[in-house]
């Protein structure tokens, strides 16, 4: 850590990994490594401390550049399982929400456009219940099932601090016992005893009885 504060690299510097030709945040030390985030956020990756140096001005800009692209294809894509609520006819605080979620999807901020989506969801709820069609839908059984054909992921995250997480993260691994073992090692070089852990794995739906 003192070294790269020496090089002008702290909490939040935006540097360059040589070694994975990557932009990224400067987050902490991770063990014998440093962790680094992407910009505009990400799963973030470890990198060896003497491949990071302070990123230049056209390496923070293709980033950045990359981070909003990514943001406002993010944002163009319809999510099938939380439409957008629609405004009632003729309310005006409707309007007025609805306008905002317009406004932030023109930008394109993605953050905006959710808040704007939860006021007019809280509206619609307390002042429009019963007012709405009703819709229905056809229920269709299906059997879920974890799919064999993704491996499943194992990660811990140091929460240990007494102001704030340390932020250490062992990334994705394929095994319980891999991300025991990183526990381990980065318990060895920090002291640190508080983690938080997680299992990703990935489900398919399959319907009963063939196609619905």
């Amino acid at each position: 850590m003192t070294e790269h504060i020496e090089n002008g690299i702290g909490a939040g510097s935006v540097v360059y990994d040589t070694r994975t030709d990557r932009v990224g945040e400067y987050r902490g030390e991770s063990g014998p490594h440093v962790l680094l985030r992407p910009l505009g956020g990400g799963r973030e990756w470890e990198a060896r401390p003497e491949s990071v140096r302070p990123a230049t001005a056209e390496e923070r800009l293709g980033a950045e550049v990359r981070a909003a692209n990514h943001r406002s294809r993010a944002l163009s894509q319809p999510v099938a399982d939380s439409p957008a609520p629609e405004p009632v006819a003729g309310c005006a605080a409707c309007a007025e929400f609805a306008g905002r979620r317009r406004q932030a999807a023109a930008r394109p901020d993605a953050s905006a456009v959710t808040d704007a989506d939860v006021l007019l969801r809280r509206h619609l709820r307390r002042d429009h219940r019963g007012t709405r069609p009703r819709r229905f839908f056809r229920f269709a059984p299906y059997l879920i099932a974890q799919d064999d054909t993704a491996e499943p992921e194992y990660a811990a995250y140091c929460v240990s601090g007494d102001e704030a997480d340390c932020g250490a993260g062992s990334g994705p691994c394929g095994s319980p016992e891999a991300v025991e073992e990183w526990q381990r090692r980065h318990t060895r070089d920090t002291r640190h005893l508080r983690y938080r852990r997680s299992f990703t794995d990935y489900a398919v739906l399959e319907p009963q009885g063939g196609r619905p």
